[in-house]
C-alpha cells in the first residue's frame, strides 16, 4: 500500500508496519525528520507542514495516518491553568479539521490518533487505553499495546528507550527528550491497526474481484 505517516515523530507507530509499504512521512522538526530517516531508510521523509501536506496529497495514498499536535487538547495542559503562569489557549482545531477533511474526502482507510482531551471529544472517536483514534473503519477491542506506565519515575527516559526501542538521548534538538518518548503511540498498537485496515482493504478488493 502508499502510506501516509503524518507528524510522523520518530515513528513509534510504524516501527512494525515492515518494508512492503511505500511510505512517505511528515515531519517538521529537522532534527526528528533526520533521526526517522536513519531509522527507516526505505521511507520517504519530508520536512514540513504536515497539515498542509494532508490537504494537498491525502488522495494519493490508501492508508493515513496522522497525528496532529496534543497540547493543547491535554487534561496535563489544562490542570496547569494558573500553575507557573500559564493561562487558557484555545484548542488547536486542526486536529477536527483532518478528521473531517479524511472523513468526507479520502477514498482510503484513515486513523487520526490523539491524547484523551479535557472536554468531551467531539466526532465520536475510539477510546483504546490512553488513546483516542478517530477512523473510518472498525477497531479491535484490545489494540495489544503495552502500558508505558512501567517506565514512570526514576530513571525514565531511559525506560522509554527500552521500552520504544530507541536511544532517544540521540536527539539534539530543542523539543524535551522525555515528552518526545512519552507520547509516541505504541508500536504493538501500530501494527494491530494498520493489520486491521490491510484485512478490510484485501476483503474489498476480493469482492470487487469477484463481482468481475
Amino acid at each position: 500500500m502508499k502510506i501516509l505517516n503524518l507528524y510522523a515523530c520518530l515513528g513509534g507507530n510504524r516501527y512494525k508496519w515492515g518494508d512492503e509499504h511505500e511510505i512517505t512521512s511528515v515531519e517538521l522538526d529537522e532534527e526528528l525528520a533526520k533521526l526517522y530517516q536513519e531509522r527507516f531508510p526505505n521511507d520517504t521523509v519530508i520536512v514540513g507542514d504536515a497539515h498542509q501536506y494532508l490537504l494537498d496529497h491525502y488522495k494519493e495514498f490508501d492508508f493515513i495516518w496522522t497525528s496532529p499536535p496534543c497540547p493543547t487538547h491535554s487534561r496535563a495542559r489544562y490542570w496547569a491553568i494558573g500553575a507557573n503562569g500559564k493561562s487558557p489557549i484555545y484548542p488547536d482545531m486542526k486536529l477536527y479539521e483532518e478528521i473531517l477533511l479524511l472523513d468526507y474526502h479520502f477514498k482510503g482507510k484513515y486513523v487520526v490518533e490523539n491524547v484523551i482531551p479535557y472536554y468531551q471529544p467531539m466526532l465520536n472517536p475510539k477510546k483504546r487505553g490512553r488513546h483516542l483514534y478517530w477512523t473510518n473503519f472498525n477497531l479491535p477491542s484490545d489494540l495489544g499495546d503495552r502500558s508505558a506506565k512501567v517506565c514512570q519515575g526514576k530513571d525514565e527516559l531511559n525506560r522509554l528507550c527500552e521500552f520504544h526501542k530507541f536511544d532517544f538521548n540521540r536527539y539534539k534538538g530543542e523539543q524535551n527528550k522525555v515528552k518526545i518518548a512519552r507520547n509516541l503511540v505504541d508500536y504493538e498498537a501500530g501494527k494491530t491497526i494498520l493489520d486491521t485496515a490491510m484485512g478490510i482493504i484485501k476483503k474489498q478488493d476480493l469482492k470487487q474481484t469477484e463481482l468481475f
